[in-house]
């Protein structure tokens, strides 16, 4: 199968684009680097060391004989999309590309503007070239569970069996997002769904939790390979900032209570899903929601999880949340459909955290200690009245 990966010079992009080469697809990888502007923006850099995707492609075709198609460029430019959508001629398409952080999103005026002209026109900018050049394209969309919100029912998987006035309808399940991040991936899933009633196009929105980890079987191959290892306060996710302030012997900085939970899956979860996603396409016209998450956990949890497994004396210490969301809520997501079609989950580890313990110690000089305090607020503080 021919498949193009979407911000495949990511995080999750580059390990996925391997993950799929090494299941014998054709990859394509597209990607227009800004993911690598953002660390100059703000200052931070990975933890783990990255190479250029020059490097980073020859690397693979020396490790596996394979090699990976190269397009650089950006969704928001239709002229391109058109033109590598023509050129690759995908079976499938893995999209990544989106500016993928809340806090960043919510940073001021002009980073939520960028996130949502950037999210939502990229993806209709592509949802047009596959209905005008293939429509039997299988779109496998990235979303996010912050799609959903903390509602105070069952999370089911995309769609709602609603009974109103004795009438009853199948009905996308409602959103209830966290930040204009979240925001842009709900007006994705809208979009998507519109064009697959109108259009008849087949796509998989993945609904995913928390990721971790840093490592897939692809990655481990060569240390050209590596992708990154976020943990400052804007990209980082929770467990990567926990880990750290534990090898540098700070406190596991909590936002509130720690009450908040979410769901979560291992970096090798997230590549078998889309795989799975890829390999078992939706039909012409259906729109067809996976939650791509194995455990749900409270960040209370995951610090206390952290502090008893690290060798060392750690402390837990809960800061004023700088988000505004509930503190404690009722957190139930259904998450059946992957599994069915053959996910075998990696569960958080002793091993998982000790490996994630190891690779910090390695690279332990790189972290910017002050990258790990937040720094961008929900709430705008209302003028003082004169």
């Amino acid at each position: 199968m021919r498949v193009l990966v979407l911000g495949g010079d990511g995080y999750l992009g580059w390990p996925t684009a391997l993950h799929l080469s090494e299941a014998g697809h054709e990859v394509g990888v597209v990607d227009n680097l800004v993911r690598r502007s953002y660390d100059e923006e703000l200052g931070v850099r990975s933890l783990v060391p990255i190479e250029d995707m020059a490097t980073r492609i020859a690397a693979w075709q020396d490790v596996s004989g394979k090699r990976l198609a190269w397009y650089e460029g950006d969704l928001t430019e239709a002229d391109f999309v058109y033109e590598t959508l023509r050129d690759f001629r995908p079976d499938a398409i893995v999209h990544f590309a989106e500016q993928r952080s809340a806090p960043y999103s919510m940073i001021d005026r002009s980073h939520a503007v960028y996130t949502q002209h950037n999210n939502v026109v990229g993806n209709l900018n592509l949802l047009y070239a596959m209905a005008e050049i293939d429509p039997d394209i299988h779109l496998v969309k990235l979303g996010t569970m912050g799609e959903y919100g903390t509602p105070n029912i069952d999370i089911e998987e995309g769609w709602l069996t609603v009974e109103h006035n004795g009438r009853t309808d199948r009905m996308l399940y409602p959103k209830k997002p966290g930040s204009f991040y979240h925001l842009s991936k709900v007006h994705d899933s809208h979009n998507i769904e519109f064009a697959c009633r109108i259009w008849g196009t087949r796509a998989t929105d993945l609904n995913q939790g928390v990721v971790y980890g840093q490592q897939t079987s692809a990655t481990a191959k060569d240390p050209r390979l590596a992708t990154r290892f976020d943990y400052d306060a804007v990209f980082g996710t929770v467990l990567n900032r926990f880990v750290i302030q534990a090898v540098l012997g700070q406190p596991l900085t909590v936002y509130g209570q720690g009450g908040q939970t979410r769901g979560f899956l291992d970096i090798r979860d997230t590549v078998e899903c889309i795989r799975i996603a890829v390999e078992n396409p939706a039909d012409r016209g259906e729109f067809r929601v996976f939650n791509q998450m194995t455990e749900s956990f409270s960040v209370a949890d995951l610090a206390s999880t952290v502090s008893r497994l690290y060798p060392g004396d750690v402390q837990i210490e809960n800061i004023e949340n700088p988000r505004v969301e509930q503190a404690e809520h009722y957190y139930n997501v259904k998450h059946t459909g992957l599994v069915e079609l053959g996910l075998q989950p990696h569960l958080l580890s002793d091993t998982l955290l000790e490996s994630l313990f190891d690779i910090t110690a390695e690279h332990v000089s790189r972290v910017d200690t002050a990258a790990l305090l937040p720094t961008v607020r929900w709430a705008k503080e209302t003028p003082a009245v004169v």
